[in-house]
C-alpha cells in the first residue's frame, strides 16, 4: 500500500502509526520470540541436579535397613540420617551427597566400607505464566513436557497463542530464553510463559 507524503504534519503522524500497528499486527507473537529453539534431548533430570531445601532423597546404605530410607532437605540444607547427625545436602549432587554419607559413617565408626546410593525424589517446582487458566507453580515429575506442564494450569485461557511460547531455563546462574513447542521436555525450575495472541 502506498500512502504518498502529505504536507499535513498531522496526516503524517497518523500514517506512521498506522504502519507501526500493521507491522506489529502482521506477524502475530514473533516480535518477542527468542530465535534460539529450546533443546529436544530427553535427559534425566537428576543428573547434574543440585540439590535444595525441600528436595527429597532416598538414601539406601545396602544391608542397612536402619540406616536407609527417605529424607527431606531441611531448610538449614541439611539432612539428618539416623545414628549419624546432620549432613550438608543443599549445593550438591545426589552422587556427591552419597560420598558424605560414606565417609560421616566412616568418621563414626559405624560401618568400614560403606556402600551408598542417593536418589532425588521429589525436585525443585516448575512454573508457567501468562494466558492459562490458572497460572503459578507445579511439583515437577520426570517426563514433563510443555504440554503437559501447560495442563496442570489447567490448559490455555481463551487468548493464549498455542503451541508456540517461551521457555525460561536457568544455566549456572543465568537465565535463559527459548522457542518452545508443546512437545519441548521441561526440567526442573523451567519457567513456561504463555502468550496472548494478537489479533
Amino acid at each position: 500500500m502506498w500512502f504518498g507524503f502529505s504536507k499535513n504534519p498531522v496526516q503524517t503522524f497518523l500514517v506512521a502509526g498506522l504502519c507501526l500497528v500493521m507491522t506489529a499486527c502482521g506477524s502475530p507473537g514473533q516480535r518477542d520470540l527468542p530465535t534460539d529453539k529450546a533443546p529436544t534431548t530427553i535427559v534425566n533430570p537428576a543428573d547434574g541436579y543440585m540439590l535444595e531445601a525441600g528436595n527429597m532423597v532416598r538414601v539406601t546404605v545396602f544391608n542397612q535397613d536402619n540406616l536407609s530410607g527417605d529424607l527431606t532437605v531441611d531448610p538449614s540444607g541439611n539432612i539428618t540420617l539416623p545414628l549419624v547427625g546432620n549432613i550438608r545436602a543443599s549445593g550438591v549432587t545426589a552422587n556427591e551427597l552419597g560420598r558424605r554419607i560414606q565417609q560421616a559413617l566412616i568418621n563414626n565408626n559405624l560401618l568400614q566400607s560403606p556402600n551408598v546410593s542417593v536418589e532425588v525424589q521429589t525436585f525443585r517446582p516448575f512454573y508457567v505464566l501468562g494466558e492459562v487458566r490458572q497460572p503459578g507453580e507445579f511439583p515437577y515429575t520426570i517426563g514433563m513436557t510443555v504440554l503437559s506442564a501447560i495442563a496442570r494450569a489447567g490448559g490455555y485461557d481463551y487468548r493464549a497463542l498455542e503451541n508456540d511460547v517461551i521457555l525460561v531455563r536457568s544455566n549456572k546462574g543465568k537465565q535463559e530464553e527459548f522457542r518452545a513447542d508443546e512437545l519441548t521436555p521441561i526440567l526442573p525450575g523451567d519457567i513456561i510463559r504463555v502468550r496472548e495472541r494478537r489479533f
